[in-house]
């Protein structure tokens, strides 16, 4: 029986859904395999929450626990922290540090991929397809006539780093950049400010799944506000309807391009990449290496219409950890 570590929490916005994604990783494993202990990581306290919501403080010395008499360790952790600590490198780093496994990413892929212009400025070189972008640092000299000859309007401001929509807003006249890079300042002290792409969105899983690397069904979001934020994503205000209504030529290139991405970037774990088609072409928006684990979420839903079941997708993650012991 190995013990498992679910961390949920985390110390942006996004922690109440990675709770939720957290319980649902809990309520799924298989315990015949493994123990899983709910471990809630937030700014003030890194504590383990038993069945009865009694904690118990983490020895960050170690990552252990001390319940009674007994000191419980951990065989591997499974990180499903939205936002930061756990996607943007610092929890990676924490157990490389320890040499305790993990289900997300390495380190080094969790901060660039957290970071939407470091991430898209690596991929280019590539031939990876992205939106014309402008980028503006806390206390820049804002020149929004040459923000708009860049990217033109409607265009996109975007916390730089920051995920599931906290800090966008889709701007139609200059009269309002203002206010949306006030919006997006206060998630991050970086934004990035695209065009709009018009286009059919999408969102595809890579995983690695029995050690290869394995794009799922993909999704396409239809959102019913004017751009997937953050009521779409998680209130129901939009349709995301899997497998895609996509040409199989469309198909097969947003494949290529997610698999090429995931594999450019040495990616392990969970994947989910956000694209746009303009004129037929995908144009990557994002990728998010921690995506939401409910049931609702976009992630599992491909899984199942790729027939893996919640338990074996999370069992599978946890085996692909395992193999990086030495």
């Amino acid at each position: 029986m190995k013990n498992i570590a679910i961390i949920m929490g985390g110390y942006s916005s996004e922690y109440k859904i990675s709770l939720t994604s957290g319980n649902v990783v809990f309520e799924t494993l298989e315990t015949s395999k493994y123990t899983p202990y709910r471990i809630h990581i937030f700014k003030d306290k890194w504590v383990y929450v038993d069945e009865d919501d009694m904690e118990f403080p983490i020895d960050k010395n170690d990552f252990s626990i001390n319940v009674g008499s007994y000191k419980v360790t951990f065989d591997c952790v499974f990180n499903a922290i939205h936002g930061s600590p756990g996607e943007d490198g610092f929890m990676q780093g924490y157990f490389e540090l320890l040499n305790i496994p993990h289900t997300s990413c390495d380190m080094y892929q969790a901060s660039l991929t957290f970071n939407k212009r470091d991430c898209l400025s690596v991929l280019k070189p590539y031939g990876i397809k992205t939106a014309e972008s402008f980028y503006l640092n806390l206390g820049d000299t804002i020149n929004e006539d040459a923000i708009i000859a860049k990217v033109g309007l409607p265009c996109f401001v975007k916390a730089n780093k920051a995920g599931s929509s906290f800090g966008i807003s889709k701007v139609h006249k200059k009269d309002d950049l203002q206010k949306a890079i006030d919006v997006a300042f206060k998630e991050d002290d970086e934004i990035i400010i695209e065009s709009f792409l018009d286009g059919t969105e999408v969102s595809v899983g890579v995983i690695t799944y029995k050690g290869e690397t394995k794009v799922l069904p993909i999704t396409e979001i239809v959102s019913e506000n004017d751009f997937f934020d953050y009521e779409a994503k998680y209130l129901g205000k939009s349709q995301e309807i899997t497998p895609a209504r996509l040409t199989k030529e469309q198909e097969e290139k947003v494949n290529r391009e997610a698999k090429k991405v995931y594999e450019v970037l040495k990616m392990k774990g969970f994947s989910r990449s956000e694209f746009i088609f303009k004129d037929g072409e995908p144009h990557l928006l994002e990728m998010n290496t921690v995506p939401g684990l409910t049931r609702e979420s976009i992630l599992p839903q491909q899984a199942a219409a790729a027939n893996i079941s919640l338990a074996e997708l999370f069992d599978n993650a946890i085996k692909e950890a395992l193999k990086s012991l030495p």
